[in-house]
């Protein structure tokens, strides 16, 4: 089996929308923006990850920046293939004559087609993946925070990532009924950068948009301990000058309100769909939140009031996915019943 060791290497990836992380031999080695920046000239790979990142929306007509995911799916095939191949290089696995074959565990979201599961199978195979196993996001994320799927018991997960919301409750290894909706974190991007536009007349960027919701969005439009208000730069409509405002967070929570609620009714449309059992279950477990939009300000009080269950955060939202997908990775014969190959 040591051979086969060195010749194999197994690596979890939580192929986000946002972001991307990849888990190997139990620890978080790749951390990076999901975007890739290619010459357009020569087809060229000039940045991936951070790097690409600092780049978006800032580039001349010789360099163009891809997100290949959009809405948790892959949306350009190409880039995503050649995204996944360097963000696997940066995994040090010491000097090698051949580049070892990879079994990957994908994390994909549970509204997804064979069409879009068939895109992400081929982009890891081109990507020198010699097994390729998925797995459900919010199964990853239960198992991610701890919670034993295995138990006769219903445990309700909202994940809430860059591109989708999985909302589903899990009973017996097995999702009993889910809902997935197109509204997260890029959809609250989207949202600040509107506003923006229509209350200030400030055209401001996605990347300004996103520093916005981090320093002070919110889900409520009163906090205990708000954050200070964050000042913003961007291109006066008017004047077409550029100038500075300061945004509080009770205006952030405004101008997110309709998408909340979209997702308020998302998270009540699956408690309707759950069998009277599961319910009782949920009911004494109460709801859990994982991916990044969960760290929203006053978002475990606002979905509290409305269903008026108990809301637990993950401990580490961002990562509750991809440590689960890296522990069915250490465990795959255990696991091999949730896995999709």
């Amino acid at each position: 089996m040591g051979l086969f060791d060195f010749f194999t290497q197994d690596i979890a990836i939580d192929l986000g929308t946002a972001n991307t992380l990849i888990i190997h031999k139990d620890k978080v080695v790749v951390d990076e923006p999901s975007i890739i920046a290619l010459d357009r000239a020569t087809g060229k790979v000039l940045a991936i990850g951070r790097e690409a990142m600092q780049m978006h929306e800032k580039t001349h007509d010789n360099i163009k920046t891809i997100r290949p995911l959009k809405e948790g799916v892959i949306a350009d095939f190409h880039a995503a293939e050649m995204m996944i191949r360097g963000m696997i290089k940066m995994i040090d696995t010491g000097r090698r004559l051949f580049p070892p074959s990879l079994r990957m565990v994908i994390c994909i979201p549970s509204a997804i087609t064979e069409v879009e599961k068939r895109a992400v199978r081929d982009s890891a195979e081109h990507a020198n993946a010699k097994e390729v196993y998925m797995i459900h996001e919010p199964i990853a994320a239960a198992i991610g925070i701890g919670i034993d799927i295995e138990q006769p018991v219903g445990n309700m997960i909202v994940d809430i990532g860059g591109g989708t919301t999985d909302i589903a409750v899990i009973a017996l290894s097995g999702i009993v009924c889910d809902q997935s909706i197109r509204i997260a974190g890029d959809t609250f991007n989207r949202d600040i950068l509107d506003y923006m536009r229509r209350q200030h007349n400030l055209l401001i960027g996605e990347r300004s948009a996103e520093r916005v919701k981090i320093e002070v969005g919110s889900a409520l439009t009163e906090l205990d301990d708000g954050p200070d208000d964050y000042e913003i730069r961007g291109r006066d409509l008017m004047t077409g000058i550029p100038k500075t405002i300061k945004i509080s967070y009770s205006e952030v929570a405004f101008a997110l309100d309709k998408s909340i609620s979209k997702l308020e009714e998302a998270v009540l449309k699956a408690l309707e769909l759950s069998p009277p059992e599961l319910s009782a279950d949920i009911y004494e477990q109460g709801i859990y939140l994982t991916g990044g939009g969960a760290m929203l300000r006053g978002l475990d009080k606002r979905l509290s009031l409305k269903t008026k269950l108990p809301i637990h955060v993950a401990d580490d939202p961002l990562r509750a996915v991809v440590r689960g997908t890296g522990a069915t990775l250490k465990n795959l014969e255990h696991f091999r019943k949730i896995l999709m190959t």
